[in-house]
């Protein structure tokens, strides 16, 4: 029904789709539309009811073929209750998202984000909106850019890493991703040197894109927009994004603390289906190489 192989191909497919115990006529969310591979997937199972499918990036648009149970939204997931509401619904019976990147943003070269290209240091995931990589490499300061690669790419020497950017960009601006990768190069290790670059995009690309704040305003939504019994089911492929969720379906919180009661028993909003979280077979890796960080976690609604 919808082409999705060239663009993304998903991942953890039949165990996300499980994972949702999808109801028919029931209403659900694709919250990362990408190629639409799971998406399609839902579509399947669902004979009767509606599915609202989210994405920030327009050439995600081009994939889609009308269908009546679907209703495509060009928006960031974390404005997905807002969005929702807007279109009259306020409870869903299962929420799913396929973090991270999708095979066509790092295979396009002009996106920026992939080291395999020389192109604008770009990394918007919205192409609308108006800060890019260069954007940040150009004008942070350097103790912010120490934070930035610490937290986001937990990369040992941030604060050479950062001061070298800063003494780089002196010389003259960093415009494209080479640029970077030339001006970072006495950072660079010799051995894992494509892990070390890996590392810095990944710390730029989820600030241009505020993913992790964008993960947060999901999980609170799931919350209140989920019914009781509905299903979140979330793929991410970092351990940052994989903490958030672990701790938020089992504590209700970004701490990880659980709030008790008089009684000591826990208050939480929702139940992990899976005390671990699921990743792929070795054989879906040997199929699909990008699919070899994921994880799988699935809640319920209490």
């Amino acid at each position: 029904m919808i082409v999705t192989e060239m663009y993304h191909k998903p991942v953890l497919l039949k165990q996300s789709i499980e994972g949702l115990n999808i109801r028919d006529g029931g209403i659900y969310v694709d919250a990362t539309y990408g190629g639409g591979g799971h998406t399609s997937a839902i579509l399947e199972e669902l004979k009767e009811g509606k599915l609202f499918a989210f994405d920030q990036d327009l050439d995600a648009f081009e994939n889609i073929k009308p269908n009546p149970k679907l209703d495509v939204i060009h928006s960031n997931f974390r404005f997905m209750r807002e969005q929702l509401n807007a279109k009259g619904i306020t409870q869903v019976d299962g929420i799913l998202a396929d973090l991270g990147i999708s095979s066509h943003q790092i295979d396009t070269p002009g996106r920026g984000f992939s080291i395999r290209f020389d192109a604008p240091l770009d990394m918007r995931m919205n192409s609308g909106q108006m800060r890019t990589a260069a954007d940040i490499v150009n004008t942070y300061p350097t103790n912010r850019l120490q934070k930035m690669f610490s937290v986001y790419g937990e990369i040992p020497n941030s604060g050479k890493l950062a001061a070298t950017i800063e003494k780089a960009r002196l010389m003259g601006h960093i415009k494209t991703t080479g640029d970077l990768v030339d001006a970072i190069k006495s950072c660079t290790p010799l051995h894992g040197q494509n892990k070390y670059l890996a590392k810095v995009f990944q710390s730029l690309r989820i600030e241009v894109n505020e993913e992790l704040d964008a993960l947060k305003d999901l999980l609170r939504q799931s919350e209140q927009l989920l019914k009781k019994g509905g299903r979140l089911v979330i793929i991410s492929y970092h351990s940052l994004e994989d903490r958030l969720v672990k701790d938020f379906t089992r504590t209700g919180n970004f701490e990880g603390i659980p709030d008790k009661n008089v009684f000591g028993h826990d208050i939480r909003p929702l139940e992990p289906m899976t005390k671990k979280p699921i990743v792929p077979t070795e054989e879906e890796i040997t199929d699909n190489s990008r699919a070899r960080s994921a994880k799988l976690r699935i809640a319920e609604k209490i």
